[in-house]
C-alpha cells in the first residue's frame, strides 16, 4: 500500500473487519488492557452486536475471553485503538455466558450483557 493510501485509510470513517481483529483495547485511563479477537455481526441488520475480546495474561497465556457490547468501545484516533470505560472489576464480575467465545449469544443474553455494563458501579 502506498504511503498516501495508509494515511487516507487511517482517517477514513470505515474500516475492514480484518483490521479490527487484534486492535488494542484501552481502559478509561489509556492503559492497554486487551485486544479484539473478533466481531459478531447481525446477519440481517449488518450492525456489530458485540466484540469478543481477550484481556489479561502474558503473551497470550492466561488471557480471559469476554464479550463486550460494541457500543461500549469507542475508537480513539490518538491511541490507535478502542477505549472503554469498562473496568477490570466489571470484567471479573461479568455474566458467565459472556466469558467464552465458542457460542453466539442469544438476544436475551445480549440484552443482559448490555444492561450489566450500563449498570452503575
Amino acid at each position: 500500500m502506498a504511503e498516501t493510501d495508509k494515511s487516507s485509510a487511517a482517517s477514513h470513517p470505515l474500516i475492514e473487519s480484518d483490521h479490527i481483529e487484534g486492535t488494542v483495547v484501552y481502559d478509561a485511563d489509556g492503559k492497554r488492557v486487551g485486544t479484539i479477537k473478533r466481531l459478531v455481526i447481525e446477519k440481517v441488520g449488518g450492525q456489530v452486536a458485540y466484540a469478543v475480546t481477550t484481556f489479561g495474561g502474558f503473551l497470550g497465556l492466561g488471557a480471559e475471553t469476554h464479550s463486550i457490547p460494541w457500543e461500549q468501545l469507542n475508537y480513539d484516533t490518538a491511541l490507535g485503538g478502542y477505549k472503554t470505560r469498562i473496568t477490570e472489576e466489571q470484567l471479573r464480575k461479568a455474566p458467565e455466558f459472556s466469558r467464552g467465545d465458542e457460542l453466539l449469544l442469544s438476544g436475551h443474553e445480549r440484552k443482559q450483557l448490555g444492561d450489566y455494563y450500563v449498570a452503575p458501579f
